[in-house]
């Protein structure tokens, strides 16, 4: 066998076995248009963003349910007005079974809008679990982020770990999406050696255009140097164009060495594109 069609048969068996999607509160009608090419039983995380409403977390969430996948649900720790706010979340979540699953993650404002700063103080408040939550997803960084230092990354990283443990909740990491592998695994090596061993979820831009690309990288601190967009497969200079994370995938499982990284897989970023990243997915598997 090739050392190209190893790299292929990698990337199906392992990394892309059990692979998760990511929509927003208003994309049902999409989930509904792309569910015959997601398999049954795959994680789809909801978002928790400053254009939704309590409603429509909770219908998305029944909805995903709904379709035979598992829902999972995001938690933006500095979007929460006051604990009440957190709990009446949860108990809509816990009255449709939608509950288990969940990602907190610190948010986008500034200045948190209640009580929690960062999603360590929400799950250390105990009410996660208190309302059926039995695993949760937390960030992860590779790139850096461009309002907070490593350090504080690190630190952040390594206490929401050990808070889950003390918690008895098992979770797992989902990273910021990049188009470099090269700091992805190197940060994964870091985090391993840290002693967070919670299964490392690999964020991966699904097919979009450039200019959304670019847009959402300028957003997130992501590097998008020439000659990283030339590595991941498009032109800074033709933002019309569209791009798959292709290349991307099959130099991770080059890269990938269960040994070193451990347990590896992938979650897609869709940007609004469940049916286009869904329809990705299948045919790479099948051509990989």
């Amino acid at each position: 066998m090739n050392p190209g069609s190893m790299s292929r048969a990698a990337v199906r068996t392992s990394l892309l076995e059990d692979f998760s999607l990511e929509m927003t509160g208003k994309d049902v009608p999409k989930l509904e248009e792309a569910r015959n090419y997601i398999p049954a039983g795959t994680r789809i995380n909801v978002t928790f963003l400053g254009n939704e409403d309590l409603q429509m977390r909770l219908d998305a969430a029944r909805a995903v349910k709904r379709l035979g996948f598992v829902p999972v649900p995001h938690i933006s720790a500095r979007r929460l007005g006051s604990r009440a706010a957190l709990e009446q979340f949860l108990a809509g979540l816990q009255a449709d079974d939608t509950a288990e699953n969940l990602f907190v993650v610190g948010g986008d404002p500034v200045s948190p809008q209640g009580p929690y700063e960062d999603a360590l103080a929400v799950i250390r408040t105990g009410l996660l679990q208190h309302y059926g939550a039995r695993h949760i997803g937390i960030s992860g960084y590779p790139e850096g982020h461009p309002a907070i230092t490593d350090r504080v990354l690190w630190s952040a990283l390594t206490d929401k770990h050990a808070a889950l443990a003390t918690q008895r909740l098992t979770g797992d990491v989902i990273t910021q999406f990049g188009f470099d592998v090269d700091p992805v695994l190197t940060w994964v090596e870091k985090t391993r050696e840290r002693g967070v061993d919670l299964p490392i979820r690999i964020g991966v831009p699904g097919p979009a255009g450039v200019r959304r690309l670019m847009t959402y990288a300028a957003r997130f601190g992501v590097g998008t140097s020439t000659s990283i967009a030339k590595k991941y497969g498009f032109s800074v200079t033709n933002l019309m164009s569209t791009a798959g994370p292709d290349r991307f995938l099959r130099a991770l499982a080059e890269g990938y060495d269960p040994a070193r990284h451990g347990d590896l897989k992938v979650h897609f970023y869709t940007f609004g594109g469940l049916k286009a990243t869904s329809e990705w997915v299948a045919r790479f598997r099948k051509e990989s």
